[in-house]
């Protein structure tokens, strides 16, 4: 599948296909809605702790947020401190990477809101014509 970004146009045959390789398997990480908050989440208040991050992304469950922080940590986004005292304390930042990647998912965050009224609209009409759709079928979905 061909991109619409200009690197995409400079690559060849092979090359093209490891470096469209290479991103879907980065986009598919990063796009993840709870890689997208954590990253938020530090970006907005610095370092955090696990427990803090957790409460201020909600919805997370404990084996989650541990699986997306250590993803996060192997790409290199993320950088975890373990303080030598007793309990254990541990703290997450973002990295340099990490920040520059924020940098780009503040861009989505813009634009989706300021396209927000405009796709609620779609998807009211949207929904409208799926509602007006269901009802001119019969039960054995035959159209009336």
């Amino acid at each position: 599948m061909e991109t619409n970004c200009d690197d995409a146009l400079r690559a060849d045959g092979n090359a093209q296909k490891k470096t469209d390789d290479l991103a879907r398997d980065i986009i598919e990480q990063i796009a993840d809605k709870w890689s997208i908050l954590v990253i938020d989440a530090l970006g907005t208040h610095g370092e955090m702790r696990f427990s803090r991050l957790r409460e201020h992304i909600g919805g997370v469950s404990q084996k989650m947020l541990t699986k997306t922080l250590r993803q996060l940590e192997r790409d290199g986004l993320v950088s975890r401190h373990v303080h030598p005292v007793i309990p254990p304390r541990v703290d997450y930042r973002l990295t340099p990477l990490g920040n520059s990647l924020l940098d780009k998912i503040c861009g989505i965050w813009d634009w989706a809101e300021s396209h927000m009224t405009e796709m609620e609209a779609a998807r009211q009409q949207f929904d409208g014509r799926e509602k007006r759709a269901d009802t001119s079928r019969s039960p054995d979905g035959a159209t009336l």
